[in-house]
């Protein structure tokens, strides 16, 4: 059976920081500061969440971790400037080695599948606008399930959407926190360090391989040898 893979969106395809040129305008040289506690918040919402099995929308986190992020920095936007910059993470832009990487993975013979904490109409957008939804069989989101990474529920609610097994199946992220719970829930998986200075989480547990360009994932994934 041919290789099922399944990309992370947020942070792994598309630059979750591309709101950073529309909140200097509010924030000046605290922009990017501002954008990675706005990051960091919304996935701690995600986690707090289905732990607490309390679920809401990926956007929902993300409103709320923009709120706190105004709060935190003492910015006072207005409920139009916060719906603008609501709308514009709905169109982020896709990292530069995306297409080439994707491209490759397809003429490999892979089946690519998008695996995402937002919602299939939120990813839906996120992927046409930046130009790279038909690379894809298929939208696959946590919404569905009604809880988020890295709950194995959803890894698993993945494989069974794909038509796929563990053994055939990859995970690629930029997030350790998700590389982690697929390599748990039976995934192999490609570590994407976009950055040299990213760490992965010291848990003994490390991803079937790391790449630091999604060009590099195909040739990757085909050195490994198929199980089963």
């Amino acid at each position: 059976m041919s290789v099922t893979i399944a990309f992370d969106v947020y942070g792994t395809l598309i630059d979750t920081h591309g709101v950073v040129v529309m909140l200097q305008r509010h924030l000046g040289d605290r922009a990017a500061e501002f954008s990675r506690c706005w990051r960091e918040k919304q996935l701690e919402y995600s986690f707090r969440r289905a732990l607490m099995q309390n679920y809401q929308t990926f956007a929902v986190c993300t409103s709320q971790a923009l709120d706190y992020a105004c709060t935190c920095y003492k910015v006072a936007l207005s409920q139009e400037q916060k719906q603008e910059l609501l709308d514009a993470y709905r169109v982020l832009p896709a990292f530069s080695d995306v297409e080439q990487g994707l491209r490759l993975a397809q003429q490999s013979g892979f089946r690519l599948y998008a695996f995402s904490n937002g919602s299939r109409e939120a990813v839906e957008k996120l992927l046409a606008t930046a130009g790279i939804r038909d690379f894809f069989l298929d939208v696959v989101s946590v919404d569905e399930m009604k809880s988020f990474k890295p709950n194995p529920g959803v890894y698993c609610h993945f494989l069974r959407r794909a038509g796929s097994v563990g053994k055939e199946a990859w995970l690629v992220s930029s997030n350790p926190f998700d590389v982690l719970g697929a390599d748990s829930a039976g995934l192999r998986t490609a570590w994407l360090q976009r950055s040299p200075e990213a760490i992965f989480d010291p848990w003994g547990s490390d991803p079937t391989v790391t790449i630091t360009s999604l060009v590099e994932l195909a040739s990757a994934v085909e050195r490994q040898p198929r199980l089963g």
